[in-house]
């Protein structure tokens, strides 16, 4: 195929043109590259799409698939104005952030979606979803019939640059003091493996699946998920499980960020990690067993450095704080 990723130097979409790239497809990447850029055998258009429409110049000619992964509706919107007319088939990068209710377990794609953002509207990360869902629905207006809509969960893996699902096992390999846990062992996480979702966008482009369809991993307990990261980790220390409540008043965050600890969920999100993904493996998504990303993840944990700063979980001197004060309250 040729491929154009709208893309190409981050996390997923330097996933994408990696194995793009491995499997023999003509790759290109319309990217600025400030941060990084694309992987080695990819065509670089190096471009800012900030500039507007122009940017895409140099993305003549036709597309059997693009890639786009656009946050800001209106980039996405300019993009589909150059090239949907000249691509078989469009891939977009949502998000499981598109619903509106994320307390119904086991829902699936027919659950009703957040209204689209307002046109003019400034993209933000507090209306990350409904950035998502605006361009849904920009892609439906300009890609009619030949557009994926990729619902990604929480993807982790090798190289996450959000730190959320790493913290656990890279924090239970730093040391053997006593770890911070919150009380919620029967929750449900649910991750997919960067490079599953990797494979899954470029099998679904080849084969011209069309429609939303949730990219989501195994539901696995929180528990299990952390015994499976000491394990793996070799950490022999206590684990000190802390009452949510607790947790709340203390200033610890849900999820993710500073001070926070990480697939910790807040009220009302009952549903946010037990998302169905039957019907994209009903057509092909196929994932690995999640042990097998928590130990790619450690060992991509180790090489980065297990005491950096992170942007996700707590720094040793907080958690250690506030296991003194919890072991002083009981």
């Amino acid at each position: 195929m040729r491929i154009l990723i709208l893309g190409g130097t981050a996390f997923l979409s330097a996933e994408v043109a990696r194995q793009a790239v491995a499997a023999g497809h003509q790759t290109a990447c319309l990217a600025r590259g400030s941060a990084a850029e694309p992987p080695e055998g990819v065509r670089w258009l190096k471009a800012d799409r900030s500039l507007g429409a122009n940017s895409y110049t140099e993305a003549a000619g036709e597309w059997d698939a693009v890639i786009e992964v656009a946050r800001d509706p209106a980039l996405a919107r300019e993009a589909l104005a150059a090239l949907a007319g000249r691509a078989a088939h469009w891939t977009f990068v949502s998000s499981c952030s598109v619903y509106a209710d994320h307390s119904v377990p086991s829902a699936d794609e027919d659950a009703d979606l957040l209204p689209p953002l307002p046109v003019g509207t400034p993209s933000t990360p507090e209306n990350y979803g409904e950035s998502k869902s605006a361009i849904e629905q920009a892609t439906l207006e300009a890609a009619p019939g030949k557009a994926h809509f990729c619902r990604a969960g929480l993807i982790s893996g090798p190289g996450d640059p959000s730190d959320r699902y790493g913290y656990w096992p890279a924090r239970f390999a730093r040391d053997s003091q006593a770890a911070l846990v919150p009380d919620i062992a029967g929750h449900a996480t649910q991750v997919i493996d960067v490079r599953d979702v990797a494979a899954w966008i470029l099998d679904a482009a080849g084969r011209g699946i069309t429609g939303p369809l949730n990219a989501l991993g195994e539901q696995v307990p929180f528990g299990e998920y952390i015994a499976a990261s000491r394990s793996l980790a070799g950490h022999q220390g206590e684990v000190v499980p802390a009452a949510e409540d607790w947790l709340v008043e203390q200033g610890v965050e849900y999820w993710s960020g500073q001070d926070s600890l990480p697939l910790w969920l807040p009220p009302g999100h009952d549903g946010f990690c037990t998302r169905s993904n039957a019907a994209a493996r009903a057509a092909g998504l196929t994932l690995r067993p999640w042990q097998e990303t928590l130990e790619d993840t450690l060992e991509d944990e180790r090489r980065r450095g297990l005491s950096r700063e992170r942007k996700a979980g707590l720094t040793p001197a907080t958690e250690a704080r506030l296991v003194k004060e919890l072991r002083g309250a009981l």
